[in-house]
């Protein structure tokens, strides 16, 4: 069970984390050339995988047992979460709510100069924020 639990969770970072981290450190290139679509396309799929990454949390919360994998007060285990709460709240109360702004402004015709450097300094603090989860992830600090 532990090694099909952890399988899940990996496959789940892959396919749910890596499109969270892509959209947010991609969207500030829709915002600087006043694409619209691409700004609403990057917001609605940061919020959907924003969401979403609450399985890969629970995936990995459930292998947090002494004998498997970790225990919860095992250093790399509560910063990983605390680190994973930031990113997602960097994307889903900063990004998006930017990244909505701009699609709003470029399709009235307004200009979008300042949310350009929010929307990229976030979406880069968010890719190392994840970068730094996986590196927990591998090296276990405290182990």
């Amino acid at each position: 069970m532990h090694n099909f639990l952890l399988a899940l969770h990996v496959l789940a970072a892959i396919f749910v984390i890596g499109p969270l981290v892509h959209a947010a450190t991609t969207a500030g290139r829709g915002v600087r050339t006043g694409n619209a679509a691409a700004t609403k396309a990057s917001a609605r799929m940061a919020r959907i995988y924003g969401y979403v990454s609450v399985v890969v949390v629970l995936l990995g919360m459930s292998l947090v047992r002494p004998k498997w994998h970790a225990e919860f007060g095992d250093t790399w285990v509560w910063l990983s979460l605390v680190l994973w709460l930031g990113a997602v709240a960097l994307v889903l109360a900063l990004i998006v709510p930017s990244l909505e702004r701009a699609t709003e402004q470029i399709t009235a015709g307004e200009g979008v100069g300042a949310l350009i450097a929010r929307v990229a300094a976030a979406g880069g603090l968010v890719g190392l924020i994840f970068a730094g989860i996986v590196f927990l992830m591998i090296y276990r600090p405290g182990k």
